[in-house]
């Protein structure tokens, strides 16, 4: 995403008008939600600077900062969890489009990790799993579907991860899988995946022409 990264962090670039994140916060409140984990490392202070506290959108925010070079998801997570509940909590990653209705999950009691699953884009025709079921399998080469970044995890699934340990999701998922207890769904709505400068501004001209219509 350079240069544009360079001096914004992905969360906060814009898209429709607004940052990123601010799509996120808006639908997170509207499902019901109320307290926010935001995990940040690069330029994570212009993050705290632009959101605040939440009060704007009725949330609580609360920020877990991670150290240079950041953590990868997994160690990320884990370094967060004293400040999420002992309730399973809902994930959704800052540099990702979604027009999910979050309040599918408000309050959700699974156990373990159950992920949200979109259509292969055209830059990972490949996919990331399957489905059988609800039930998520290593990909079967016919039907294959890419993980989005959104899903639900309980604290326990990273009972494993020492806060500062420098880890990937993968090897939990794939340890979920060889149990047989990774569950998910698939997503059919609207979600990018915004990792270039071409991907971004093709998604500000679809939601700004998405509000002319609704104006």
């Amino acid at each position: 995403m350079r240069p544009l990264t360079d001096h914004t962090p992905k969360p906060l670039l814009l898209a429709g008008g607004k940052p990123l994140i601010v799509w996120h916060l808006e639908r997170l409140a509207a499902a019901g939600f109320r307290e926010i984990v935001v995990n940040h490392a690069h330029l994570g202070s212009l993050i705290e600077a632009s959101l605040g506290d939440g009060a704007q959108w009725g949330l609580h925010i609360q920020y877990s900062p991670e150290p240079p070079g950041a953590l990868e998801t997994a160690g990320g997570i884990a370094s967060a969890l004293p400040l999420l509940a002992d309730e399973p909590f809902l994930v959704v990653n800052g540099d990702v489009y979604c027009d999910m209705d979050f309040g599918h999950f408000f309050g959700s009691t699974a156990t373990g990790a159950h992920l949200v699953m979109v259509a292969n884009p055209a830059h990972h025709s490949v996919g990331d799993f399957s489905l059988d079921g609800n039930r998520v399998i290593y990909a079967n080469g016919e039907q294959t579907l890419t993980y989005a970044g959104i899903g639900v995890f309980s604290p326990a699934f990273f009972a494993g991860v020492k806060p500062g340990t420098v880890m990937k999701l993968r090897p939990l998922l794939d340890a979920a899988i060889a149990a047989g207890t990774l569950t998910g769904e698939h997503f059919a709505g609207r979600w990018v995946d915004v990792g270039t400068p071409q991907r971004l501004a093709e998604l500000d001209l679809e939601l700004r022409d998405q509000e002319l219509k609704n104006a």
